[in-house]
């Protein structure tokens, strides 16, 4: 498929995409375990990580990590495949006064699911920086490196209440992007791919960094796997290309 034909029939729909089996992007799900979001049977399911939950000390402490991981990623599965259940069982009993609740509820369970699987494999416990196709790409987009993570530190830090900062490819204008998410779900820009995430819920960080969300995004850039964006951003061309 060349972009004109991916724009024209809209494959990706905020995030969400619906490719062929064959397509690289459905390659890296079979792949990459963690961003493999549901079973055969078309059920959420909720990979082990891919590292320890000490891996990314200093910066995000081991507690943090796995309650976060565990409870409220968790916790974003269990809700999403509720959601699923109950959608289905209003359109079964054609009770369709309850589907819109639903409906909504899984926007909001699914998103997290989504952000929080990519949000892990973007982690690491080394400093790197972009490189290659992808640095020539924020360069070209954002004036240069620093001034991009100026943008989405601020963008991330500024978020009303909880939320997202987001740095996607946006396939309508092949460049990227930087998207504010506020909650999982809201604020999105349709078509976006993200490539990078940084989680700003509270509970990304109030035990180690209390109410100093300014400081924990600062940290967070010692530990951005640089290249799982760049492995993304190619698999996200490869798609739409």
């Amino acid at each position: 498929m060349d972009r004109k034909d991916f724009l024209k029939t809209g494959l990706i729909l905020g995030g969400a995409t619906l490719v062929p089996n064959a397509s690289a992007f459905a390659q890296n799900l079979t792949d990459n375990t963690i961003d493999k979001l549901v079973d055969k049977d078309g059920n959420f399911i909720h990979q082990p990580l891919a590292y320890a939950n000490s891996h990314l000390e200093p910066y995000m402490d081991e507690e943090t990590l796995h309650l976060h991981y565990t409870f409220h990623h968790g916790g974003a599965v269990k809700g999403a495949n509720k959601d699923q259940q109950m959608i289905r069982k209003a359109l079964d009993d054609n009770n369709l006064e309850i589907v819109d609740f639903w409906t909504k509820k899984l926007a909001f369970h699914l998103s997290s699911h989504i952000l929080h699987s990519i949000f892990w494999t973007n982690l690491t416990n080394k400093k790197s920086d972009p490189k290659g196709d992808l640095l020539k790409r924020i360069e070209k987009d954002f004036g240069s490196y620093d001034k991009l993570k100026m943008y989405l530190a601020k963008t991330s830090k500024d978020v009303d209440g909880n939320g997202w900062g987001i740095l996607g490819y946006q396939p309508y204008t092949d460049k990227l992007t930087i998207l504010q998410c506020e909650n999982h779900e809201k604020l999105t820009q349709w078509g976006v791919i993200p490539l990078l995430v940084i989680d700003v819920w509270e509970h990304s960080y109030y035990l180690k960094y209390k109410n100093k969300r300014a400081d924990f995004v600062d940290n967070l850039f010692n530990i951005i796997n640089w290249d799982n964006v760049a492995y993304r951003l190619d698999n996200a061309l490869k798609l739409t290309k």
